[in-house]
């Protein structure tokens, strides 16, 4: 789960990571009255949840109560696109102002799990500020893996701080921000945590000047406080309905719906789609124990998405019976009135019956034996059908 930038803020504040002041606005004279108390110059943000939001227009330094007013007008309930948004953008809902900040040198840090090592890893940069994935070359980016039992070691302080070009008081004060910053993201269950710029200012002291969180879904009832910092509104429709149903389910940018039961059969669904040239419109599982109605629920989940021109279904049935998972299909085709591709492949308990049932549906189903059989037939159906009606 992603929060907004001043969410960010205010939750490190509490562990100590020194941030600017500011306060969140939700109208123009809000940001008025915001800019007047905090003073200039002041900065006035955009809030989405997307980056690139100061090279699209989106962030400004303001001088005046009026102009704080003026720019949070123009960007309030109107579309901010970015290069992370997509050509339709996302509406701003919110902005935050806070005081400008004498900036002498801006760096990157980030705190985020490695899965390969199995453990936090901070990564640091004497690179930082926009565009970061272009400016920052591999040889300017330091990594260090800490050990969750001893935490972020003296050590390693050096290490990033050397790569980074910190001297003297620096070195201190950098170590307590990664000790706080780690605090933070391991506290809050946190699967990346990241601070881009942090700044170095004219008086030698740290800054957050930019702040991106994403909190575990898996642990959030440990985070009820959290949890409630969560904007659906920032979030596709459909990942928010599959999350009220419990469905695991993420959009993708292809044309062939999937719906798979398992994590490790849905990657691999999604893999062998691509390798008969296809393109999957989305990540789908429904789990091992779903029902008629969810599998129901799932099927018309996939063909909201108008960029859907075909459906898969691979399922594997073992807790969750074949002929169950067939006349969810059924009903949730023939309510729908699914005019796309339909390629079903079943396997497991009740398999034949299943299949029966598929067979005297009167739909137009195309069954399918292996995967590899599955994927090669939703492809061509795909190609040859066109444009979705």
């Amino acid at each position: 789960m992603n929060v907004h930038e001043y969410q960010a803020k205010q939750w490190l504040a509490r562990f100590g990571v020194p941030v600017p002041e500011g306060q969140v606005a939700a109208t123009a004279e809000e940001a008025r009255a915001a800019a007047q108390e905090i003073g200039f110059p002041c900065v006035v943000k955009a809030q989405i949840h997307a980056g690139g939001r100061g090279k699209a227009g989106g962030v400004k330094v303001v001088h005046t109560a009026e102009e704080a007013a003026g720019f949070a007008e123009g960007l309030l309930g109107k579309p901010l696109v970015t290069h992370q948004t997509g050509p339709e953008g996302r509406v701003v809902g919110r902005v935050w102002v806070e005081g400008a900040s004498r900036v002498e040198k801006e760096f990157y840090c980030a705190v985020l799990m490695d899965a390969a090592a199995g453990r936090p890893s901070i990564i640091a940069s004497r690179q930082g500020g926009m565009e970061i994935e272009e400016v920052a070359s591999p040889e300017e980016i330091a990594t260090v893996q800490v050990d969750p039992v001893v935490g972020v070691a003296p050590f390693q302080v050096r290490r990033l701080a050397r790569r980074l070009e910190l001297s003297g008081r620096e070195v201190g004060a950098f170590g307590a921000l990664l000790r706080d910053l780690y605090r933070a993201f391991l506290d809050s269950d946190c699967l990346m945590l990241e601070v881009n710029p942090l700044a170095r200012l004219e008086d030698r002291r740290f800054l957050a000047l930019d702040a991106k969180m994403s909190f575990d879904d898996n642990a959030l009832f440990r985070q009820p406080e959290a949890a409630g910092l969560r904007d659906v509104a920032e979030e596709d429709p459909r990942e928010v309905r599959a999350s009220e149903l419990g469905i695991s389910y993420v959009a993708l940018d292809g044309d062939i719906g999937c719906m798979v039961n398992g994590a490790g059969l849905a990657m691999g669904t999604m893999d062998i789609i691509q390798r008969y040239g296809g393109a999957p419109a989305n990540f789908l599982d429904v789990g091992g124990g779903a029902s008629k109605e969810m599998v129901g629920q799932a099927f018309r989940l996939l063909l909201s998405d108008r960029k859907v021109r075909g459906v898969l279904v691979n399922i594997f049935g073992g807790i969750m019976h074949c002929d169950v998972i067939a006349a969810g299909i059924i009903d949730a085709a023939r309510e729908t009135g699914v005019t796309v591709p339909l390629v079903v492949r079943l396997q497991g308990t009740r398999v034949e019956l299943g299949r029966e049932l598929l067979s005297q549906s009167g739909l137009r189903i195309i069954a399918a034996d292996t995967i590899a059989d599955a994927a090669r037939k939703i492809v061509d159906a795909v190609r040859s059908e066109g444009p979705r009606p």
